[in-house]
């Protein structure tokens, strides 16, 4: 697997290196925040041309979830920093590479215990003492049966091992248990038969408050809110105005969660607000999809934080410009060649206004490709011009075969 290491630019002399694991949208923006200071990117995905490649120095095409493969492209390469930007990594390796002295970032541990959702729940309900959902692990659908009592209906079931709301089912009554549990199997990671099983919270308000543990302390940007699609985000706001009380409440778990996986980087701490409670969903140690709303609503994005303190510099001061949102573009289609149309007149709607589009080589199905970025006078101003500007988007997708059919065929007629 490692073979397909491939060099893109020739440097002389090794730098500093840091390899990021997963070169998606977000990832790509961490690779250009890594540039500016002077590190050597390696972009490592399942998948080529993946975006963060586009802008990393080298890249290496593996399965992450393969250790040996991932375990053997990491004593090849030896980086400086292990960046781990995706859940669908053997993070086994990555306690092993740690414990042979390779730096990952924030740590291995947190890699390793936010991507399991028993793991991570445990943690925060059962040994921080933190505020969650009622909830129950179980690994058969007679396990369910006999322990969904104490949630109540209707519940949620998650695979253990998922993320973007894949495997994810409502259990109305009984006869949903077994469906919703094969559901939950075939499409969680690993191939593992085990659940969670949460009762439903009646939450006003979901939010995202990005934390950062740098050398010079613990950082919060403003609370971020947003609108998700099957367990996918649509659009993103910041701020989600909280009170006071619930704001420190708010900071205080996601502090505490934090502080106990350890390491310098940006959380994304998932919480539910229920009235003046704050109770705590879920976190991922790495940016987070619904923080690319930072990109336009503050002076340092979440990248910028987030590869500011796994370096080791300090975060120095926030400064929020003032209210904004994001609205992702999600295309639909079957092809490798992508064509974007309506961008400029987008970019008239708002004169302060952005759009990204991510690079991805090809859509099958559903695809985030782009992100519309806007700040207002308000947020509800924002988040509306973000989705003018999204509706005004078109995306043609082709496949390069049916490209050379037509130029063959066209060839073939004159």
């Amino acid at each position: 697997m490692a073979d397909s290491f491939e060099l893109i630019h020739d440097f002389s002399g090794k730098g500093t290196t840091a390899m990021l694991l997963g070169s998606g949208e977000l990832g790509k923006e961490v690779a250009i925040e890594l540039v500016r200071y002077g590190i050597t990117v390696i972009a490592v995905d399942r998948y080529d041309n993946a975006p963060a490649m586009a802008v990393a120095q080298k890249k290496a095409v593996i399965d992450m979830r393969n250790a040996d493969a991932l375990k053997e492209l990491i004593r090849k390469v030896h980086p400086d920093y292990i960046i781990p930007e995706i859940e669908a990594i053997a993070t086994s390796a990555l306690l092993e590479l740690e414990e042979e002295g390779f730096n990952v970032v924030p740590s291995a541990y947190a890699a390793n215990v936010t991507m399991n959702r028993e793991a991570i729940r445990t943690l925060a309900a059962e040994t921080l003492g933190l505020p969650t959902s009622p909830y129950f692990f179980a690994s058969s659908v007679e396990e369910i049966k006999e322990n969904i009592h104490n949630v109540g209906y209707p519940c949620v079931m998650k695979p253990v091992m998922s993320s973007s709301g894949k495997g994810q089912s409502v259990i109305k009554s009984e006869g949903d248990i077994e469906r919703c549990f094969e559901n939950a199997c075939e499409n969680g990671r690993g191939g593992a038969s085990r659940v969670i099983v949460e009762g439903f919270i009646k939450f006003d308000r979901e939010i995202t408050l990005l934390t950062v543990n740098a050398v010079d302390g613990i950082h919060f940007c403003n609370p971020i809110g947003h609108h998700q699609v099957d367990g996918d985000y649509r659009e993103s706001w910041q701020p989600e105005p909280l009170e006071e009380e619930v704001y420190i409440e708010a900071k205080r778990i996601a502090s505490t969660v934090v502080g106990a996986l350890g390491g310098y980087g940006i959380f994304g701490v998932e919480l539910f607000i229920c009235g003046d409670k704050v109770i705590f969903s879920e976190l991922s140690p790495r940016p987070h999809d619904t923080g690319m709303v930072t990109m336009i609503s503050q002076n340092k994005s979440e990248f910028a934080l987030h590869v500011r303190a796994l370096l080791g510099l300090p975060v120095g001061r926030i400064t929020f410009y003032g209210p904004s949102a994001s609205a992702a573009f999600v295309a639909e289609g079957d092809g490798n060649i992508l064509s974007y149309k309506g961008i400029d007149e987008a970019l008239a709607i708002c004169p302060t206004s952005d759009i990204r589009v991510f690079g991805k080589p090809e859509v099958h199905g559903e695809r985030r490709v782009a992100v519309c970025l806007v700040r207002e006078d308000s947020v509800a101003k924002a988040v509306d011009v973000a989705k003018r500007m999204r509706a005004t988007i078109e995306v043609e997708i082709t496949k390069s075969e049916d490209l050379q059919k037509s130029a063959d065929k066209q060839s073939t007629e004159a």
